[in-house]
């Protein structure tokens, strides 16, 4: 879990998520990115990857946009600065990044949607910007300059005629140097600029998903509001288990959407549910993994693009895995509980019927 410093885990969950930008100094100390510039550069050449050059800078906001696959050439022939690659969803496919992701698991673990890693030139940068979902920025290797405000967060401040969402007017309220283990976090609506100070900079963005009200609607297949607002978390509790959701997420979600009652598994299967290019991902999984034989003494583990919670609903234990309701008839609670925690689960007779099940439908491999 990372080191929130001088403040305590409990003060950043009431005080900040959500609410107020911090950076974290030393948060995870001796940290340093598990991949290299050109390890970065070599998942950009790969189809699997969506990546992106950006190059430009609020010197004259003169912006391009290029999208990956790249060649190697395409490296070769960039300037020594003001660019910035970004590789998205490194986590689906990198072990070693997607556990990552337990460093953070004040957050549970189901609002968490993937993990972005970034290479920036000296001054690279991707221009001011705001989101609607929340991220943690921890540093990797070399130093960045964040510049934060929440001055003029609107869709009207924009610029026009640039293939990117970069703020027109964008005033400083404060900024900070982040170094290595460094963790800047940015609730959403807050508007940041990072700028790379060194010739190699590495930042690891993990990212948390955001949840409009019409999306939340379109699931229940209720009508559009007219204010499209955004989802905000009920007060987490620091001792909340990664995969659990508690009875405080759901009375959030009624009064968000103002409705007295929910399908008792809506919100479970809501926040697992698999977006359009995971699943297609994930089928490609399925098609792939040939159907092993299970082993007894072995551990299996969840495929990191899989999405896993758990609820209790009328005193009843429910494992929701990829948008579903996943039979746990004759499966103890403690397993259950404990394999939605940890993504594990070692085979042995407690947890055959379970491993089972899961293998079955491609859900698990053996590590």
């Amino acid at each position: 879990m990372i080191h929130f410093g001088h403040i305590s885990r409990q003060k950043f969950l009431q005080e900040y998520w959500q609410k107020k930008p911090l950076l974290i100094k030393n948060a995870i100390p001796g940290f340093i990115s598990p991949l290299s510039p050109d390890e970065l550069a070599g998942l950009a050449c790969e189809e699997e990857f969506e990546s992106r050059i950006i190059t430009g800078s609020t010197l004259n906001n003169k912006w391009t946009l290029e999208r990956g696959p790249f060649q190697e050439s395409t490296f070769k022939n960039l300037q020594d600065k003001e660019w910035t690659l970004l590789v998205q969803g490194v986590d689906r496919y990198i072990d070693e990044i997607h556990n990552l992701i337990n460093e953070f698991d004040c957050i549970p673990r189901w609002r968490f949607d993937d993990i972005m890693i970034s290479f920036a030139a000296l001054e690279g940068s991707v221009g001011p910007h705001y989101d609607y979902y929340d991220v943690f920025l921890l540093q990797g290797f070399g130093r960045r300059k964040w510049t934060v405000s929440s001055i003029d967060c609107n869709h009207e401040n924009s610029l026009e005629k640039v293939p990117l969402r970069i703020m027109k007017n964008f005033i400083e309220e404060f900024s900070w140097t982040a170094e290595p283990g460094d963790v800047v976090y940015i609730p959403p609506k807050i508007a940041h600029h990072g700028e790379s100070l060194d010739k190699e900079c590495i930042t690891v963005s993990i990212g948390y998903r955001s949840y409009s009200k019409n999306e939340m609607l379109d699931s229940l297949e209720l009508p559009h509001s007219k204010t499209n607002d955004y989802f905000k978390d009920p007060l987490w509790t620091d001792n909340l288990q990664p995969a659990e959701i508690p009875t405080s997420a759901i009375n959030q979600v009624k009064k968000f959407l103002k409705v007295s009652e929910l399908p008792d598994e809506y919100f479970g299967c809501f926040v697992t549910k698999l977006d359009y290019e995971d699943e297609k991902k994930f089928n490609e999984i399925s098609n792939e993994q040939n159907k092993e034989k299970l082993e007894n003494f072995c551990l299996y583990r969840l495929h990191s693009i899989c999405r896993i919670a758990y609820q209790f609903i009328h005193e009843e234990l429910i494992i929701f895995i990829n948008g579903e309701a996943i039979n746990s008839s004759q499966i103890d609670r403690e397993t259950l509980i404990n394999f939605s925690n940890s993504r594990q689960l070692y085979v042995e007779n407690n947890s055959r019927i379970m491993a089972e099940r899961l293998i079955a439908v491609s859900l698990i491999y053996k590590v």
